[in-house]
């Protein structure tokens, strides 16, 4: 059965369904020699290049990888920085005819939980408004916050690019001008939290991304490290967009052997460090 040529590239892990979609746009994927165009079906059997690069289709679809990162203060969500900035990529595992996709993004001030998956269609899934996926964050603000000021940020703000609210604001810790609050969020537009915040006058001093729809920061992952979820929890993420479930994949041999030691050369990084030129 032939599908579309950006659908069959998101499940190879190679891209996102829409970057997928803006590669073909640009003439950079061919199909049995020929330039694709958006709209285009493929089979797992033709040859599908991107740049002249072959990718590999025939098992796409059939295992999948998600990864929990608990991102330091000081990195960027993208895969090469023109500032030579640190990014999010650069301490993840490696993969092998697959990448990491990252779901949704962190300012580089904000730390906290991002996933990462090989599977596109379910990043783009996850990010979508339409999915309906909230994130919650953990605040620390600095000013004097009362009920009528939640009330407001609950019931929405006006902000430059349109309206934005919080579906949940709760109390959590601290005392004085310095307190902690969890918010939670149904999108992830740039620094939204910040915003909002700062529309009341309020100062926010740290933030951290603690959930991302089923999915909690887990406790025994330091800043600067990452953790590969279960089938359980993979599961959870799938149901949760309405996605047929995929099998984690498992690493036997000698890729299991790299793996082990990318997991064991992990180190804690409270905020990020410069690369090396």
């Amino acid at each position: 059965m032939n599908e579309r040529i950006q659908k069959l590239l998101s499940l190879t892990g190679v891209a996102s369904r829409r970057e997928a979609e803006r590669w073909i746009a640009d003439g950079r994927v061919t199909v049995n020699g020929e330039r694709a165009k958006l709209g285009d079906r493929a089979g797992r059997n033709d040859d599908i290049r991107v740049d002249g690069r072959a990718v590999s289709v025939e098992e796409a679809g059939v295992n999948t990888r998600v990864i929990a990162y608990n991102k330091p203060v000081g990195e960027v969500c993208t895969r090469d920085d023109p500032e030579g900035r640190p990014t999010v990529f650069d301490h993840l595992p490696k993969t092998k005819n697959e990448r990491w996709i990252n779901v949704g993004r962190l300012d580089i001030n904000t730390s906290g939980l991002l996933l990462f998956t090989t599977d596109g269609e379910l990043a783009n899934k996850l990010m979508h408004p339409s999915s309906g996926v909230d994130r919650e964050y953990a605040v620390r603000v600095r000013g004097d916050v009362d009920q009528d000021m939640i009330n407001r940020l609950k019931e929405g703000v006006l902000l430059e690019d349109g309206m934005a609210s919080f579906t949940d604001v709760r109390y959590f810790d601290g005392e004085g001008q310095n307190k902690w609050y969890h918010v939670v969020l149904m999108e992830g537009r740039n620094r939204e939290v910040r915003r909002l915040w700062e529309s009341q006058e309020i100062t926010v001093s740290r933030l951290k991304r603690v959930r991302y729809g089923c999915i909690f920061m887990p406790a025994n992952v330091p800043v600067g490290t990452w953790v590969e979820l279960g089938q359980k929890e993979v599961n959870d993420l799938y149901d949760l967009v309405d996605l047929r479930r995929r099998t984690v994949k498992k690493f036997v041999g000698k890729e299991k052997e790299q793996y082990l030691r990318q997991m064991r050369r992990q180190k804690v990084r409270q905020t990020a460090s410069r690369r090396k030129r």
